[in-house]
């Protein structure tokens, strides 16, 4: 038996135990020991606890890395500092997404045992994207995530938007599955392999310009840019975060996002590292594309859901940039870009979510007019999350693009670099398009907004680190550089 699970697999894996044993368990006791609505509150101590357990596991994990990357399985997963850095976003993603679901799923009347433990599913799958080296560990990550977000999508089982939300992301995600398994037989049939690095030695041997090399790279790339909603393969992003919770639509757009960067990485920096000459200049059309259309399609919007969806896009082709260049400095600041997301758009979301009260869904710009005049503390935060998302100094938002963009001066990527500044301004004015309403309208709902203890503090955490990030970024850098980096 020691064979097939050593103590060093173990080790390995003991995050993502943590978080398929508890998402189990909520399962258990929500039918077993809370059967009484009103003990609800208690499932989401288990969720905080199964994390905990998660997060003991990793920061071993990191502490041991000093002794060395570990492998585990026959070199099915690694522990490195690559995905040591991407499943601490996860875990706080998932908690501050979690500790606000609470009072947004009693407004809704929704079940709260299964949407914990789709939350910590998802978030599994995750785990087996940053850190799969094996092409059916990373497949089977990728849709053990992707199936907890389609039922998540579609989890206000009485919303006609939510379902058809859900089921145009089922479809479109099977779709692109599906040239994605495509691109692994190829891989597989080239190098008889399903590790990334006899995939990676047997691309190498046969060229950037190969047939096969060229068909497992476009049929891979194109499942790898609809997880990313990269342009042309965007087009379900805005309907799903439209009709999905916002609490979903938070933690697809920053937790789901983060993963399958993390994918990308793993795959482009790996088996298709060396047909380098063949998807830069592919890639590089589709960041531009992609900032186009995600800056552009943003600007008339109504619904600010939808309109964070498109900015959601366009910040996908800054990432791409990262890749583009491919230094250290461009790797870094894809590292750099995707923590500063994980809490910006995270805010702006969260700030949305205190908008949803009974018989007011709060999506609108309507919805948001005159919030400086009912509640100044989510009107300031709210222009925070923006400014950070605009990329304006001195918030966090300015050091992710800082750095994407140096590591496209430092590579000669000039043009690249002035169509990102240019799309810079474009983003500033739909942002301020949502400030102007909050400042400068009259408020047209008196109702309370929809607040909680969790709530609360889910929105001091990520204003904090949204602004003590920009302020103070050398700890933050440091965290990001030695991640990707080791």
């Amino acid at each position: 038996m020691n064979q097939f699970y050593t103590s060093a697999d173990h080790f390995v894996l003991v995050p993502a135990v943590m978080l398929a044993l508890f998402g189990c368990a909520i399962l258990l006791f929500d039918f077993v020991v809370f059967p009484d609505p009103r003990q609800r509150k208690y499932l989401l101590f288990f969720l905080i606890l199964g994390e905990g357990f998660a997060g003991y596991g990793l920061w071993n994990q990191q502490a041991d890395l000093a002794n060395g990357v570990r492998e585990a399985f026959h070199g099915s997963l690694i522990m490195d500092g690559f995905s040591i850095f991407f499943n601490w976003i996860f875990i706080a993603a998932t908690v501050l997404v979690a500790i606000v679901s609470y009072k947004y799923l009693e407004i809704e009347g929704e079940h709260h045992a299964e949407y914990y433990s789709l939350m910590m599913f998802a978030q599994c799958g995750m785990f087996f994207l940053a850190s799969g080296t094996d092409l059916v560990t990373l497949f089977i990550g990728l849709e053990l995530m992707a199936l907890s977000f389609y039922v998540m999508v579609g989890f206000l089982r009485t919303s006609k938007r939510s379902n058809e939300a859900a089921m145009k992301y089922l479809l479109l995600g099977a779709f692109s599955s599906g040239f994605l398994a495509y691109g692994f037989s190829v891989m597989y049939g080239i190098s008889g392999s399903t590790k990334l690095a006899d995939i990676a030695a047997a691309m190498e041997a046969r060229g950037p310009f190969d047939p096969l090399v060229l068909l497992a790279l476009a049929t891979t790339s194109v499942g790898l840019l609809f997880k990313i909603s990269a342009v042309p393969f965007h087009m379900w992003a805005p309907d799903a975060y439209e009709g999905a919770p916002t609490t979903v639509t938070a933690y697809l757009s920053v937790a789901s996002k983060a993963a399958s960067i993390a994918f990308l990485l793993r795959m482009f920096l790996g088996p298709l590292a060396s047909a380098r000459d063949a998807w830069e200049p592919i890639l590089s059309f589709i960041a531009v594309a992609t900032m186009t259309v995600g800056n552009l399609a943003a600007i008339n919007q109504s619904n600010i859901k939808r309109l964070l969806a498109y900015s959601s896009i366009s910040h996908a082709g800054y990432m791409l940039l990262g890749l583009i260049a491919g230094n250290a400095t461009g790797i870094k600041g894809i590292a750099v870009y995707v923590m500063v997301y994980t809490f910006m758009n995270l805010g702006a979301f969260l700030v949305l979510v205190a908008l949803r009260r009974k018989g007011i869904i709060g999506e609108d710009m309507d919805d948001i007019a005159g919030l400086m005049q009912k509640s100044p503390g989510y009107a300031l935060l709210m222009l925070l999350f923006l400014l950070s998302l605009a990329g304006i100094p001195p918030t966090a938002g300015f050091l992710g693009k800082y750095y994407i963009f140096l590591s496209l001066i430092e590579t000669h990527h000039y043009t690249l670099a002035v169509i990102g500044t240019l799309y810079v301004a474009v983003a500033i004015y739909y942002y301020f398009r949502i400030v102007r309403s909050m400042f400068t309208r009259d408020l047209t709902e008196q109702a309370p907004l929809s607040t909680s203890f969790g709530l609360r503090v889910a929105l001091a955490i990520t204003g904090i680190l949204t602004l003590g990030i920009g302020l103070y970024p050398e700890p933050f850098l440091r965290l990001a550089g030695t991640s990707l980096l080791h």
